[in-house]
């Protein structure tokens, strides 16, 4: 038997990694530089191997230990970059030092998160309970200007295999076009159609679910389209799992022809996707997609539905349920949707992202002092947090940096820790994407995460702040492909 059918993918590709590290280091960085690093390394890994081996062990874990707040999840961070600093003070100047320090944290928060969806990804092989009679699901499909997408959408649900009852229920938010009658043409005779006046995606979901009486929800947006096992993929983890109250889907990017929708394609999977893996383990995924998400019938009666409160109202509910005490799992039941292919129009999407993000944070600030509320309060939110704080201040600091190195001077050493970095992006974007099972030719826009497209998010986080600031309250809606070259009708007849 060859050594590929006995060493699983993962495996091998943490070998690769492994492997073209200290291929890398060897050849671009001082040797003293290579052995501090490669020490970094090793405490590193015993660092995320104990981590994933307590987590697997939730009882070996001391009661305690709890109590300890988040900010000790720093020290092995701040451990190395303080002795890269010391060891290497008289190369780095204050510019360099700051580049470092962002980049290492850059780093980190991608580390620790990669090792811990590998770790999942092993352990969900042991966790394929199928219940012995499927539950009966309810589809909701809100729907605003969706001409174009909406029949598709309902085309691939009617193309599941799920093995249990199934209903569709379409929510027309008050369309200025002819989604209305799309959605009639493409539905079967027993889905129900119905339109409302425009009052939000979060009210069109509440009426859909007035409409409903399965124990089980699915949520699809309606320009996304679902695999024919996504259903019983989502289903599935809720036997597993007890107390999950809800369990998110598995987000893929469908347009992949340009460098703005390639470079969300990675996004998706290192910075979503492989995300949902690592926090699934802990049972506190974040955010629920509205593309595709299953929640309880019971659990959404218990908080109280979708609310208003903020425009991004996935997020929302989904922290309204852990707050609740229901744990949150990942699933990979898949669903592909349509990623914004020009820049303004990916702009206008993550204003709208990072805007109803920062509400959501106000909205549940309490949880950030509160200890009963458990690991949202001492890892979920705070990790949020700090991807909406802490790094896109560091990644515009390591913008201005490289520019003024160009008229101060020290150049060299920024190039080589750029290099640096840049490798190990690359390295860990191979690692996600081979758990993902996608194209490893991905991987060639991994350098843009650190240099690129992340300043540019980093930039329209800064535009989200400032426009929260400024009490500003707009539903954002990037233009959509198959809807570009018509013009926007402004009638609401019923046709």
């Amino acid at each position: 038997m060859r050594v590929r059918d006995q060493i699983p993918g993962e495996i091998l590709a943490v070998i690769c990694v492994i492997a073209a590290l200290f291929v890398v280091l060897g050849v671009v960085l001082p040797r003293g530089l290579v052995v501090l690093l490669v020490g970094v390394g090793a405490m590193a890994l015993i660092y995320f191997s104990g981590v994933a081996y307590l987590l697997s062990r939730p009882g070996w874990i001391p009661p305690s230990m709890e109590k300890l707040p988040i900010v000790l999840g720093l020290l092995f961070p701040a451990l190395v970059v303080g002795v890269l600093v010391y060891s290497y003070r008289s190369l780095l100047t204050p510019a360099a030092a700051v580049f470092a320090l962002g980049l290492l944290f850059v780093f980190l928060y991608y580390w620790l998160v990669v090792p811990l969806a590998l770790f999942q990804t092993f352990r969900r092989r042991t966790l394929r309970d199928d219940p012995e009679k499927w539950p009966a699901i309810a589809v909701v499909v809100p729907a605003y200007n969706e001409e174009g997408y909406v029949g598709d959408c309902i085309d691939s649900i009617r193309a599941t295999t799920y093995p249990g009852p199934t209903s569709i229920t379409v929510v027309d938010d008050g369309s200025t076009d002819d989604t209305y009658a799309e959605a009639r043409a493409h539905a079967p005779e027993d889905a129900t159609v119905i339109r409302t006046e425009n009052r939000g995606k979060h009210a069109a979901l509440n009426t859909a679910l007035e409409h409903t009486t399965a124990p089980y929800i699915v949520s699809v947006d309606a320009d996304s389209h679902v695999d024919a096992d996504a259903f019983s993929q989502l289903i599935r983890r809720f036997f597993s799992y007890d107390d999950a109250g809800a369990v998110a889907g598995n987000i893929k990017v469908a347009n992949r022809d340009s460098l703005v929708t390639s470079v969300q394609a990675l996004e998706y999977i290192m910075g979503i996707n492989t995300f949902r893996r690592a926090f699934d383990l802990v049972g506190t995924v974040t955010v629920v997609p509205g593309s595709l998400g299953a929640f309880r019938r019971d659990v959404l009666d218990d908080v109280g539905g979708y609310s208003g409160d903020t425009v991004t109202e996935d997020f929302d509910l989904t922290i309204d349920i852990l707050r609740h005490g229901y744990s949150i799992r990942a699933s990979t039941g898949i669903v592909y949707t349509e990623a914004p292919d020009t820049w303004r129009d990916l702009a206008l999407q993550r204003r709208r992202w990072f805007h109803g993000n920062l509400q959501t944070l106000l909205k549940h600030r309490a949880v950030f002092t509160d200890s009963r509320y458990g690991l949202l309060h001492r890892v979920a939110l705070p990790y949020v947090f700090l991807s909406m704080s802490v790094l896109p201040l560091l990644g515009v600091a390591i913008l201005g940096l490289i520019l003024l190195s160009l008229f101060t001077g020290g150049v060299g050493l920024l190039l080589q820790l750029a290099i640096f970095f840049v490798v190990l992006q690359v390295l860990l974007a191979v690692l996600a994407i081979q758990i993902e099972g996608e194209d490893l030719r991905l991987a060639l826009f991994a350098p843009l995460t650190l240099f690129g497209y992340k300043q540019f998010l980093d930039g329209v986080l800064l535009w989200s702040l400032w426009s929260l600031v400024r009490g500003e309250r707009t539903w954002l809606r990037p233009a959509r492909i198959k809807q570009r070259e018509k013009p926007e009708r402004t009638d609401e007849s019923d046709d």
